[in-house]
């Protein structure tokens, strides 16, 4: 094996919690997170929650010795709060917001104000194009009734074709972030299964860290115990993501994570722990024998493939019923909302021989002023559930084709799905969204839309 053609990766991910005013010791942890990428040197780093710009011109000075190349991904109301650090040139830069990320009226949630996405960042590594994504999708809250599964399918889907569609060209593609999902949830094994991308820690050939991954322990001062039932040790949902091509190999030699409290200081980095893997790239006349890239279709049955889209679509359409309930709700309030507002037109022509009337006049008022709140409420609601209908349908319809190819490809008939008169997405039965597919080692699908 030629040295020359051998290049070791250190790539460093964390969802930093960096939500000023809000997140406890925000500016302290952040001193610390630079002084351990600076101290770490880290060839790429991969940052999430980075809310504030502040924050992220704080940490681009300070690593400006060690990470001189950056970029701040913008979108939403308060940002995506992804961020990169490398020490290899970036030479391009692309963002895709996610078409559904949850309610505004969801407040205490925040989801929808963070503008989740995915960004993309193109590096030359030592000759090589590394595609180098980082992305963060909407939270779980509540995992025994997960209302926003829709929206993380949606996102997880919406991720997958942007990795394929503009990774062809690459050599090297890594993924890094907060999944919000589980490694056996279908949102998760749908990215491995279509992608090719295989998880760091699955393969790693040593790991130092949480106790079988876990990102968010419940050690960590910072994380609510409620929010991990019913996991009493923690979840793993941060990942880093790796594949290779034709032309370059990839393996992880070694991940490691942080374990909660930080040596010498008072408190983590963060509610998540940071993750570290260190990835070794052999180039194709330098590939060992049994380190065999898995990128064609080799070994995963087509089968498989159709059911975990299957499975994913009949999560949509839930979502898309569930999202048709929600607009009946909110043109009920409209039309609640503009019969309190005729009521005082309809009404004041009899109070007027009673002009003595004052509380009739101030009750017909406050009646008006809570119809048309209800009117701008409601007109709100509906666009806001149209569109949200509209992300659904499309997102069905292009995980429709994608099924279609698989069955032609497998040789068996194309799937044929009935649309009432208004197009809409006719009832299945309701289908569990997480399975125990984790054993499973998909390979790249490589279709075509």
């Amino acid at each position: 094996m030629s040295a020359q053609r051998s290049v070791r990766l250190r790539v460093f991910s964390l969802n930093c919690w960096g939500i000023r005013y809000l997140s406890r010791s925000c500016a302290q942890r952040y001193e610390m997170i630079a002084e351990l990428l600076h101290r770490e040197q880290h060839d790429i780093a991969l940052l999430q929650e980075v809310w504030s710009e502040k924050d992220y011109l704080y940490l681009k000075r300070t690593l400006a010795t060690s990470h001189p190349f950056s970029h701040y991904f913008r979108s939403g109301v308060i940002g995506s709060g992804l961020a990169v650090f490398s020490k290899h040139r970036i030479q391009d830069a692309l963002l895709y917001q996610y078409s559904l990320n949850g309610y505004p009226y969801m407040i205490h949630h925040g989801d929808w104000f963070g503008g989740k996405a995915v960004g993309l960042v193109i590096l030359s590594v030592c000759g090589m194009r590394a595609n180098v994504y980082v992305t963060h999708l909407h939270a779980e809250y509540c995992r025994a009734e997960d209302t926003y599964l829709p929206h993380r399918t949606v996102q997880a889907w919406e991720l997958i074709n942007f990795i394929r569609h503009t990774s062809a060209d690459a050599d090297l593609v890594i993924l890094g972030g907060d999944l919000n999902m589980h490694p056996q949830d279908l949102g998760t094994r749908l990215l491995r299964a279509h992608t090719g991308l295989r998880d760091s820690y699955a393969e790693t050939d040593s790991f130092d860290g949480c106790e079988d991954g876990i990102t968010l322990i419940a050690d960590n001062p910072f994380t609510k115990k409620k929010d991990l039932l019913p996991f009493e040790k923690g979840i793993r949902i941060d990942y880093i993501l790796i594949k290779g091509s034709n032309s370059v190999c990839v393996k992880c030699e070694s991940m490691s994570t942080t374990k909660g409290a930080v040596p010498d200081k008072p408190f983590p980095y963060s509610d998540h722990e940071s993750l570290t893997s260190q990835l070794l790239l052999l180039q194709q006349s330098d590939r060992m024998d049994g380190v065999r890239e898995r990128h064609t279709d080799t070994g995963t049955p087509l089968r498989e493939l159709v059911d975990v889209v299957s499975e994913a679509r009949c999560v949509v359409k839930e979502g898309f019923r569930q999202t048709e309930r929600l607009q009946l709700m909110a043109m009920c309030l409209l039309a609640v909302g503009l019969a309190f507002l005729l009521l005082p037109v309809t009404t004041l022509p009899w109070l007027y021989p009673h002009s003595h009337c004052v509380v009739s006049y101030s009750f017909l008022g406050l009646l008006g002023a809570l119809g048309l709140a209800m009117v701008l409420s409601g007109a709100l609601l509906y666009v806001l559930f149209t569109t949200q209908l509209k992300a659904l349908r499309g997102t069905e319809a292009s995980m429709k084709l994608a099924t279609a190819n698989l069955q032609e490809r497998e040789g068996g008939c194309l799937e044929q799905v009935d649309e009432d008169e208004g197009g809409r997405v006719p009832s299945s039965t309701p289908h569990t969204a997480r399975g125990d597919a984790w054993s499973q080692q998909p390979t790249p699908l490589g279709y075509e839309d």
